[in-house]
């Protein structure tokens, strides 16, 4: 049995809707008290994901913040094969969709989201496109590298300590977001650390107990403690959100053309033209790439 949302949170209303995908913001949590994630819970639950490739990353630690996020070593292990590696060697283990493989996880996703939506005041007639949970555990002293993400994102520290370094969304070169959405998939964003303003950085230091909220596109690093570190997180993307993307998308062949568009959220009518376009034209341009490959034999 999930307890209730005001058992689990510890959280600022009125701070958290200011910041609301605009700024990382900190909150408390007790999830870390719950048995779902003691060692021998999350240790079977690895298990479960051995046949489900698709479902987990398993990867080594990052040599630095800097290090392009797929040059690290990954694919080494099945996650329960990782778990047996942590104490010997930096390895990072990533359980995705946990509520597609465990009903109490489902149960957790939707108590959590359901109350955080509320604190920000609803949905505002938004609708939830992709809401979905993970399980981070990783070795002591192990670094995931500089990268964004295109969710809105909850980060809860579970065991062990972390130091997480994101900045504000607004660190981001606008031509780098619409490089990066103009691929119309699920993905993560590699970004140059060294071109990020450091005014913008906020360093959250994390242990169990101890929560933020990740705008859409922070960039971020990560680095473990001393000792091994678990963490809990779920991200969404709304039809609003979405639109976003899809609008810097359209931003893209913009300024290939020579003009400057103007980012997403001044004018929505706009942002609301260039995502319907967008929406035509993806599913396009990815027929053509696969019909070429077949063409080509690759």
């Amino acid at each position: 049995m999930i307890p209730s949302a005001d058992e689990l949170l510890t959280i600022d209303p009125a701070g958290y809707r200011s910041a609301f995908d605009t700024l990382p913001f900190g909150f408390q949590h007790s999830l870390h008290k719950l048995p779902m994630f003691q060692p021998e819970a999350l240790a079977r639950m690895a298990e479960r994901y051995a046949d489900k490739p698709q479902d987990f990353f398993v990867a080594a630690s990052a040599s630095a913040p800097g290090t392009k996020f797929y040059d690290v070593k990954h694919s080494m292990f099945k996650p329960h094969e990782a778990l047996g590696q942590l104490d010997s060697s930096p390895v990072r283990v990533l359980l995705k969709r946990l509520e597609n493989h465990d009903s109490e996880f489902r149960d957790l996703l939707h108590t959590l989201f359901d109350a955080l939506a509320d604190l920000r005041g609803g949905l505002r007639g938004e609708k939830v496109l992709r809401l979905e949970s993970s399980v981070f555990i990783s070795s002591a002293a192990s670094t995931t590298p500089f990268h964004f993400d295109p969710e809105i994102n909850h980060f809860f520290q579970i065991e062990g300590p972390k130091n997480y370094h994101v900045f504000a969304p607004s660190a981001v070169d606008e031509a780098d977001l619409e490089r990066f959405y103009v691929k119309g998939v699920v993905d993560i964003g590699q970004l140059d650390l060294a071109r990020c303003d450091p005014k913008q950085e906020h360093v959250f230091d994390l242990e169990p107990g101890r929560a933020f909220h990740q705008p859409q596109n922070a960039p971020h690093w990560v680095k473990t403690g001393t000792v091994r570190s678990v963490s809990y997180a779920f991200v969404f993307e709304t039809d609003a959100s979405r639109e976003r993307s899809n609008a810097r998308s359209a931003n893209h062949y913009l300024r290939m053309l020579g003009m400057k568009p103007q980012q997403p959220g001044l004018h929505p009518s706009a942002d609301h033209a260039k995502a319907a376009v967008m929406q035509v034209m993806t599913p396009m341009r990815v027929g053509v790439r696969k019909t070429v490959k077949q063409v080509l034999g690759k």
